[in-house]
C-alpha cells in the first residue's frame, strides 16, 4: 500500500515537469496568468488576517502559565512571516515555472536517453539548467519582502521589542511610513539612517545571491 502511494506521488510529480499540458493547468490553476497574479495578492492578505485569531490561540497556549509575557492578540512577528511569506510565494513560483518551461526538451530527452531516470532528469539536467531564473525569482521575492510596509504593520504590531516569534515588533519600512509624515530635525535625520541600513542591507543581500548564481554557473561549467 505505501509502495504504492510513493509511486503515484512520484508519477504526479514527474507528469507536472515533463508533461507540459498538466503543468500548465497546474500552474494557471494555482496562480493564476501573470497578469492576474497582482490582482491576487491582496485578496490573499485579506485572507490571511484571519489566521491572527488562529495565532493568538496559539500564543495563549503556549503562555498559558507565563507572568511576564505581554500577549499581542495575534499580531506580532510569527503573523508577519506568515504574511511576507505568502505575499512573494507568486513572484517565485512564476518565475521558477517559466525558468523550468525555458529549458529545452532536447536536454530532458538527451538525458533519459543516457539512461539517466526521470527523477534524475528532474535535479540534475532541468533545475541546474533552471537554476539563473528561480535565483532571479528569489532575489525579486526577498526584495518585496524587504520593501513591503503596508500589509507587515497590519499584522507586525507596531511596538518596538525583541524580535521574538509571539512578540509584537515594528520592521524598518513600517517605522519610515509611520514617522515620516511628522518628523522633523534630529528625528527627520534618524530615519533617513534607517532608510540608509535598509538599503546597505537589501545590496549584501543581493550580492550575495550573484556570488552564489556565480559560483553555481562555475560549477555547472
Amino acid at each position: 500500500m505505501a509502495a504504492s502511494s510513493s509511486t503515484a506521488g512520484c508519477t504526479t510529480a514527474e507528469s507536472f515537469l515533463f508533461d507540459t499540458s498538466v503543468r500548465n493547468t497546474a500552474v494557471r490553476r494555482a496562480i493564476g496568468t501573470p497578469m492576474s497574479i497582482d490582482t491576487a495578492v491582496p485578496k490573499m492578505d485579506v485572507r490571511i488576517m484571519y489566521n491572527i485569531p488562529v495565532l493568538y490561540k496559539l500564543e495563549k497556549h503556549i503562555f498559558a502559565n507565563s507572568a511576564t509575557h505581554q500577549f499581542t492578540g495575534g499580531s506580532n512577528l510569527l503573523a508577519a512571516i506568515i504574511v511576507l511569506a505568502i505575499m512573494i510565494l507568486p513572484t517565485v513560483i512564476n518565475m521558477s515555472v517559466s525558468s523550468i518551461q525555458a529549458v529545452p526538451q532536447q536536454m530532458r530527452a538527451a538525458s533519459l536517453a543516457l539512461g539517466a531516470t526521470k527523477i534524475q532528469t528532474i535535479f540534475k539536467v532541468t533545475v541546474p539548467a533552471a537554476k539563473s531564473g528561480i535565483m532571479t525569482g528569489i532575489v525579486l521575492g526577498i526584495g518585496r519582502a524587504l520593501g513591503e510596509a503596508m500589509a507587515i504593520n497590519m499584522v507586525a504590531g507596531g511596538t518596538v521589542s525583541f524580535p521574538l516569534p509571539f512578540n509584537s515588533v515594528r520592521f524598518l519600512t513600517t517605522q519610515l511610513v509611520s514617522e515620516m509624515g511628522y518628523a522633523s530635525g534630529l528625528h527627520r535625520q534618524v530615519l533617513f539612517s534607517v532608510g540608509l541600513v535598509l538599503f546597505v542591507f537589501i545590496m549584501i543581500i543581493n550580492l550575495t545571491l550573484m556570488k552564489l548564481k556565480k559560483k553555481g554557473a562555475v560549477e555547472n561549467d
